[in-house]
């Protein structure tokens, strides 16, 4: 994976939680990281599933997840797993002490129940 693919290892985070969920009170499941502009969404077992919407409508196709201690980066556009790719701007995961899901205190009793 090259750093001229939709990557940019400067963008920082565009913070801890996904972006709409947190604009809309909503919650997630876990969190994906834009690898071309650090656009936090959440992920396709969320409610939301806001990275996979910032994908279509940005033309980003990269994403990188936000949990801790993962590393790996999906390419929307061709279906690819990357085990590893290149160091993304720091912070590389949201802090270790959020829940998950998350945010607390917006998460459902029953949100095993709602995922899909």
């Amino acid at each position: 994976m090259s750093t001229s693919n939709g990557i940019n290892p400067d963008a920082p985070p565009s913070g801890a939680g996904c972006v709409e969920c947190e604009a809309t009170g909503s919650w997630w499941f876990h969190l994906r990281r834009c690898a071309d502009c650090g656009h936090i969404g959440c992920c396709d077992d969320s409610v939301g599933r806001h990275a996979t919407a910032h994908a279509r409508t940005s033309g980003h196709s990269v994403i990188q997840s936000f949990e801790p201690g993962e590393s790996w980066f999906w390419d929307y556009d061709t279906s690819t797993l990357y085990e590893s790719g290149p160091k993304l701007a720091p912070p590389r995961s949201h802090p270790a002490d959020q829940t998950v899901p998350g945010p607390s205190g917006q998460v459902p009793e029953d949100w095993a129940d709602r995922l899909g």
